[in-house]
């Protein structure tokens, strides 16, 4: 791929169905449905073994138990998924600074510039399915190519843990057989629009001028026809620096139980601090987040004297604000977030009055994040010994 971009889509296989497999051995190689049990729930993601049986993801619970009677059914657990989504990040970004997350579990990177270090780019995606499993324990699929729409198409052929690698010298070749249903940005009632006109395939576009396609189909068309040709300009962005950072889980059934709720709350805290040091920033506002059976939902704040990156400082006050509402208006919740705010640089200048107890615990963290990233998210946890009602 000499002489043009080098741009990789990185997509995990059966994201949540997978890491459900993974966590639960006795569920290897057997239809899973991850998602709620109850009459209205959804089909969040199914594991290769029940999409067999045509089971799929926002499929109602009911229809994909009816197709896959056999069908193991597990919950949404976020918070592993995000943790194990940080490692998969990382990974990304051990080999490439340009790395455009699109959800957490695919992302796209720009491999151009990097044959030095790491080979030609299609060593490299070899390398990275192979740093992704050993990071993570789960298996992903890679498209390379000259552009993020071919390589998108690409990472989508060969699943599980396919890599499809496009030249640009092939481009065309392997464009012009695909059905218009691929093209980026056409949906249904689009697709019906370029059937009606003769455009079924990327070659159907391939074969007639831009100013054909541009009168039968205006603007879309236009931009169908540049994609047709491998036309695409867009560059891997970076994510930009957020405005907060955060984590909510909904629960199945509603709950008051208030020691599992603290449980989750310090879990959903920790990972929220691991996620704002590995951005390289602090923060200096803390936000509970709660939601009743109702749908009511309130948010509970408070601001720290400064920024900081310290997980214990942010447990403290996500703690102090639950315990606050527990104690005066607790009532069955349907959901509990917390997220961090006013965020900047994370910068560890040196103070003139450092607090020794606050540098220990930086430490400390420092070497938490380091262990996890190395032996796995579940390697260190915070003592559960913190949440102590009798204060």
């Amino acid at each position: 791929m000499q002489h043009s971009r080098a741009i990789a889509h990185i997509d995990l296989d059966a994201f949540y169905a997978s890491v459900e497999q993974m966590d639960d051995p006795s569920c290897a190689g057997l239809p899973v449905l991850v998602g709620g049990d109850g009459a209205r729930s959804v089909v969040c993601a199914a594991s290769y073994e029940a999409r067999a049986f045509g089971c799929r993801a926002a499929m109602p619970m009911g229809e994909a138990r009816r197709r896959c009677p056999s069908a193991i059914i597990r919950p949404v657990r976020m918070r592993r998924y995000q943790e194990l989504s940080d490692v998969f990040m990382d990974v990304l970004q051990s080999f490439s600074p340009l790395v455009e997350s699109l959800s957490l579990d695919e992302a796209f990177v720009d491999l151009s510039g990097t044959q030095r270090l790491f080979g030609a780019p299609a060593e490299t995606v070899v390398q990275i399915v192979a740093r992704v499993h050993e990071a993570t324990g789960l298996n992903c699929s890679i498209g390379l190519g000259p552009s993020k729409f071919v390589a998108k198409i690409a990472s989508d052929l060969r699943k599980p843990r396919g890599v499809v690698i496009v030249d640009s010298e092939g481009l065309m070749q392997f464009l012009a057989p695909l059905d218009i249903a691929r093209m980026w940005g056409v949906g249904p009632v689009a697709e019906e629009r370029f059937r009606r006109q003769g455009y079924a395939t990327f070659a159907d576009l391939q074969r007639v001028s831009e100013a054909k396609v541009f009168g039968d189909l205006g603007d879309a068309g236009r931009h169908a026809w540049q994609l047709a040709q491998g036309i695409d300009a867009r560059d891997v962005v970076p994510e930009r620096a957020p405005k907060s950072i955060g984590q909510e889980e909904t629960f199945e059934k509603d709950t008051l139980d208030i020691d599992r709720l603290r449980q989750v709350l310090l879990g959903q805290t920790e990972s929220v601090a691991r996620r704002l040091r590995r951005q390289g920033l602090a923060a200096r506002t803390v936000t509970v987040k709660l939601r009743f059976s109702d749908f009511q939902t309130v948010t509970r704040r408070a601001t720290l004297s400064a920024a900081t990156d310290i997980g214990l400082e942010f447990w403290s006050s996500a703690r102090e604000l639950f315990d606050q509402w527990a104690s005066k208006e607790a009532q069955p919740l349907r959901l509990i977030g917390v997220s961090l705010g006013g965020l900047e640089a994370q910068t560890h200048i040196a103070e003139l009055f450092p607090d020794p107890v606050m540098d220990r615990q930086r430490r400390l963290d420092g070497a938490a994040d380091a262990i996890r990233a190395k032996f796995g998210v579940e390697a260190v946890n915070r003592a559960a010994a913190i949440v102590r009602t009798d204060e």
